[in-house]
């Protein structure tokens, strides 16, 4: 069964959640164990998404420590700078970025010899729970409802990608607008074919 974490604390918003599966797990025990990691610092890197953003807010207003999001799209002195206030300060700091750091490319020495010490937090593919509770919580948002056979017919066939999960929804929502249908498993072929470029279009 798929599960979802409450984020209480993130007042401004509202409540927020983050569904979960056992892939998630480890990132969650590590941003909880802030207070032991290298130097106090951590890089949480993952693909579009996977809800890095909003497991950093969850840090922030937990009162875990501070977050400079987008780190590898920021000047790499102000990177720097952040680094430096939190070794001051003491307050654990996470970095989110797109990249992990073999990818991100750091031309100031400094900055890259100390973020080599981070450690390190990576979101992983989402595995089957963590895909199904994706499944039943991008469909919630838009009102879609999913019967058994159609959930089973899609899981085995879904990208696992975070991104390509919503965005398979978003179209499954679009096809059943268009149609006024509800959603079928011949829908979800049609949704299918199209997000991998195979659909072809019905004759009138």
């Amino acid at each position: 069964m798929s599960s979802q974490i409450a984020l209480p604390l993130v007042t401004a918003r509202g409540a927020e959640t983050v569904v979960m599966g056992p892939s998630l797990l480890p990132v969650i025990e590590a941003l909880q164990s802030a207070s032991t990691w290298p130097f106090r610092t951590a890089i949480l890197a993952g693909p579009p998404r996977s809800g890095k953003s909003l497991l950093a807010r969850w840090f922030v207003e937990s009162g875990a420590g501070e977050v400079l999001d987008s780190a590898d799209s920021q000047p790499e002195d102000a990177v720097f700078h952040q680094w430096n206030r939190a070794q001051a300060s003491g307050r654990p700091l996470l970095l989110v970025s797109d990249q992990v750091p073999g990818e991100w490319k750091i031309a100031l020495p400094d900055l890259a010899s100390r973020l080599g010490s981070a450690l390190l937090i990576e979101i992983g593919a989402p595995d089957d729970v963590l895909v199904a509770g994706l499944i039943a919580e991008h469909s919630a948002r838009r009102g879609l409802i999913l019967g058994e056979q159609v959930i089973a017919y899609l899981l085995p066939r879904v990208e696992r990608t975070h991104a390509e999960i919503e965005l398979l929804i978003e179209t499954l929502d679009r096809l059943s607008l268009e149609r006024k249908s509800p959603v079928t498993i011949s829908l979800v072929r049609d949704a299918l074919a199209e997000r991998t470029g195979e659909f072809q279009p019905r004759l009138l």
